[in-house]
């Protein structure tokens, strides 16, 4: 019976430590990502409903657009997604 909890603790701690970097968290507060507000209109008219475009942002190392999700614990940046679930991104240059 023992060993059967100590089994049981030990796999929920695992699975806490994997999933506890699975959010992308805002960098720092002068960071490139932290600035919003600079979605062009084609972004905006791409964007599927019930994303806050108001939040949005480019983040540099991705080439992607993200934005803000305030859930009931916390929040968390979220890629700003298409109608049909494709992440909008900036053309990469080759």
């Amino acid at each position: 019976m023992r060993v059967l909890m100590l089994k049981q603790k030990i796999m929920v701690a695992v699975a806490l430590s994997l999933t506890a970097g699975c959010a992308v968290q805002p960098t720092g507060p002068g960071d490139a990502a932290d600035q919003r507000g600079n979605v062009p209109e084609a972004v905006i008219a791409l964007a599927a409903p019930d994303q806050d475009v108001a939040t949005a942002r480019l983040v540099p190392e991705d080439g992607c657009y993200w934005y803000e999700h305030s859930g009931p614990v916390e929040t968390t940046l979220l890629p700003l997604r298409t109608a049909n679930g494709n992440p909008i991104c900036v053309a990469r240059e080759v």
